[in-house]
């Protein structure tokens, strides 16, 4: 029998993508469509090509009043912090709102007293392959944080946490649907751009996974998705063999052969990530470079995924991860 489902926030572009993956799911059934700004509107406004079976919007309050056993929140942070889910649904948050576990941090990095701070606890901050969900209140990691935990977490033993640097740069999806002055066409076409240096909210993100602060600074590419993270290590042993390990088993990500690099091209559009591992002859530094698709394994596939396994089901149900893109 199917899993109901509701995904409140839905008009956003993660919104979008994980409406994509729950309608090709094998074991989930769409039964509500959350949107304060499209509510009594039909899904194909979203995109025509829904078709009359995908239910209307509503609001987000009668999405989430509706008895469903997952719900997907693609709400922004502040909204998401206020989330009071369907009792005993399991419940993936792709926003930031949940993924601090230290209430006093919110402020600084978020810009909101956070409502909730004691039912942080109850959340599990969940990358499948290094964290997987404990419980069924899943905080979605943000889209740089999965790359370089991806990239550094099988590494903790093996460089020196007191020099890791990462160059990192997103496609202009990953600042939202919501117009800004720097998604216009003229800021962002024939330009890169470092953005929140020094001060982004997926920093804190890491130190509290890795035991580490680490130095990022993300930059806005001219493409419309995926992300590549570059990381500078110092190696204090092989870094390929622990990352090979950790990643034998897993469907999702893949460590390439010697020699070859990670491309935006092969990982837009899909749920999985690519980690390309090197050594600068110069300098003996170690590099590390991951890629994925922010809007896929970097938010609504792995909002999927994090789902599938919470609720026993095959972890790789309704991800996209076959075929050959050109």
């Amino acid at each position: 029998m199917a899993i109901p489902t509701t995904i409140v926030g839905a008009s956003g572009y993660s919104g979008q993508e994980t409406l994509d993956r729950v309608l090709a799911h094998p074991d989930l059934e769409l039964v509500a469509l959350g949107s304060d700004s499209l509510a009594g509107k039909p899904a194909g406004v979203l995109d025509p090509r829904l078709g009359s079976a995908v239910p209307g919007f509503v609001s987000n309050a009668e999405a989430l009043a509706t008895r469903v056993e997952l719900v997907f929140s693609c709400l922004d942070h502040e909204r998401s912090a206020a989330l009071r889910a369907p009792p005993g649904a399991v419940v993936v948050d792709l926003s930031g709102a949940h993924r601090l576990k230290d209430p006093s941090l919110y402020p600084a990095w978020y810009g909101f007293e956070h409502p909730d701070p004691e039912a942080l606890a109850d959340w599990s901050y969940s990358v499948p392959e290094l964290f997987p969900p404990t419980g069924p209140l899943i905080a979605n990691p943000g889209c740089y944080a999965t790359a370089i935990l991806l990239a550094l977490a099988p590494l903790a033993e093996t460089i020196d946490p007191e020099w890791v640097v990462v160059d990192a740069k997103s496609g202009v999806s990953g600042a939202g649907r919501t117009l800004k002055s720097s998604s216009h066409a003229a800021h962002v076409l024939e330009n890169v751009s470092p953005y929140k240096v020094g001060s982004h909210q997926h920093a804190p993100e890491l130190a509290q996974a890795l035991g580490y602060p680490v130095c990022l600074v993300p930059h806005l590419l001219p493409v419309r998705r995926g992300l590549i993270a570059t990381c500078y290590v110092r190696p204090l042993g092989d870094l390929r063999e622990p990352l090979e390990a950790a990643y034998a088993a897993a469907a999702a990500v893949t460590v390439l052969p010697e020699d070859v690099s990670p491309e935006l091209s092969r990982v837009q559009g899909t749920d999985g990530a690519e980690i390309g591992v090197f050594t600068d002859g110069a300098t003996g530094a170690g590099i590390v470079i991951r890629a994925l698709d922010n809007l896929g394994k970097g938010a609504a596939g792995q909002a999927v995924q994090n789902a599938n396994l919470a609720l026993g089901l095959e972890e790789t149900a309704g991800l996209r991860l076959s075929g050959v893109l050109v």
